[in-house]
């Protein structure tokens, strides 16, 4: 906003990006200070570390003259104005004479600024036009919004774009918002140009007229200055229908759970794929992993996998899964498959640590990695201290709860299936006569021992290998046995 401090203003900078590329190439090239001294009624007793780093001459101290860096502001005031070339002369003639009083330190930090302006890279310039320094603005509206954009031509080249979007204008004449974009963007501001094109008329032209006393605004009807408002114009509509399209986008959006999860975990790239790790046990014993990938936010059973823990002894969490994280990361790298863009852990700061290792044996500790702890539904995110608290009725949330709910049943349902089968082993193993064949196709056969001992003597008799006096013996030996 332009008040009257006694600053001085430049721009308009409708475009923030334009505003920020301008003063990180005056601070590269030019040593302004940063300090707000009030010189020389305040003055440090040394200077700051701008001076130690060569980003300032320390003017607070006296060690540059008042002369000479109110000669570089001068040539910072005409840089911004969109006049590069004076500056590049300005500057070449106090090298020159510096040169000449045999100030060499001085020429070869001149010499240094000239190097940094010559060697620039240029704006790119779509359009050449005569008649020297002017704004050219062009106008679109769709119901309650509106851009205007500018097109900022120096020296007869057109240096730069720039736009600004309107919302909410409903019930606003075009006349009015023309009129509130140029008190807002002009008056006030130190660098105009000397001509303003304008694609209407509007009521209020001689006031802001009087605030631009160095700026002729024009409203041009046909011929080449026509045309570049026409130019403008296109261009204002084009950027209004991209933020209609944006705004459409955004909205659709709104509710999809890959594109809230990735939001409010401030990812860099929406999870469209996620993996979630759960480890099952019984009392230390048959351990067992699970992961279950998603995409798009639904589940892949194709890929869902499980381990059966093998370098772990008794109950250990975290060491398990640390072994189940690098087992699947590293046969997935061994199989050149893609990587998800998200890895889930069911657990807390433990779990969420063990992980993070695994990724690091295999080079894998920048890829985003989340826990789910069960108690408070917290997110703890690796490198954040603090957990993420999501609100209950986040539809991120929800997809985390069902990728973890369903590693959950995954690994509970594979430890039960080795629990039983271990069980079924041991009784097998207490019948004579059953070997390993045997034990495998009376399991493939009738699923377990309870299956068995339900089957009867002419079933069993029937499979290769058996006899109804086998089959007769078995059923004796396991009702001997307690049923699972």
């Amino acid at each position: 906003r332009v008040e009257d401090d006694g600053a001085s203003y430049f721009g308009p900078y409708t475009d923030v990006g334009a505003m920020r590329r301008a003063l990180n190439v005056v601070k590269n090239i030019f040593t302004v200070r940063s300090c707000n001294y009030d010189m020389p009624a305040q003055m440090p007793e040394r200077p700051c570390l701008d001076y130690h780093i060569k980003r300032c001459k320390a003017p607070c101290i006296l060690a540059q003259s008042q002369h000479d860096y109110r000669a570089m502001i001068d040539e910072v005031v005409l840089f911004l104005s969109g006049r590069p070339d004076e500056v590049v002369r300005r500057v070449q003639e106090r090298m020159e004479l510096a040169s000449e009083q045999l100030d060499f330190e001085r020429a070869a930090e001149l010499r240094d600024v000239l190097h940094h302006l010559e060697t620039m890279e240029e704006p790119t310039v779509v359009l050449e036009v005569e008649g020297g320094d002017r704004d050219v603005i062009g106008y679109a509206r769709d119901g309650d919004d509106a851009c205007v954009t500018v097109l900022r031509i120096r020296s007869g080249k057109l240096l730069s774009r720039e736009q600004r979007f309107l919302t909410n204008i409903d019930g606003e004449e075009d006349t009015d918002v023309m009129t509130m974009f140029l008190a807002g963007s002009y008056v006030g501001m130190q660098e105009k140009a000397r001509q303003v094109l304008l694609p209407f008329d509007f009521p209020d032209r001689e006031l802001i007229e009087q605030t631009l006393p160095d700026s002729r605004i024009q409203i041009p009807q046909r011929g080449p200055r026509r045309d570049l408002i026409a130019l403008a114009e296109q261009n204002a509509r084009h950027l209004l229908e991209e933020l209609k399209l944006s705004s459409m986008e955004a909205e659709e959006r709104a509710g999809d759970p890959v594109y809230e999860l990735g939001r409010e975990l401030g990812l860099q790239r929406l999870p469209r794929s996620l993996v979630c790790f759960d480890i099952s046990t019984t009392q230390g014993t048959d351990t067992v992993g699970s992961c279950v990938w998603f995409e798009n936010g639904r589940p892949k059973r194709s890929e869902y996998r499980k381990f059966r823990v093998k370098t772990v002894e008794g109950s250990d969490d975290f060491a398990s899964m640390q072994e189940v994280v690098r087992r699947y990361f590293e046969r997935r790298l061994n199989d050149q498959r893609p990587l998800p863009d998200l890895i889930v852990i069911d657990g807390g700061k433990g779990q969420l640590s063990a992980a993070h290792a695994a990724l690091g044996e295999l080079s894998l500790a920048d890829r985003p990695l989340i826990s789910l702890a069960k108690r408070d539904e917290e997110v703890f995110i690796w490198g954040r201290e603090e957990p993420l608290r999501l609100s209950r009725r986040s539809p991120g949330l929800r997809l985390l709860q069902q990728a973890r709910d369903e590693a959950h049943r995954f690994a509970v349902t594979y430890n039960r299936k080795r629990r039983s089968m271990r069980t079924v082993t041991s009784e097998l193993l207490k019948v004579p006569g059953i070997g390993p064949v045997k034990r495998r196709q009376l399991l493939k056969e009738f699923g377990s021992v309870q299956g068995v001992r339900e089957a009867g003597e002419e079933a069993i008799a029937r499979l290769p290998g058996f006899n109804v006096e086998r089959a007769r013996k078995l059923l004796q030996s396991l009702a001997a046995t307690s049923p699972i």
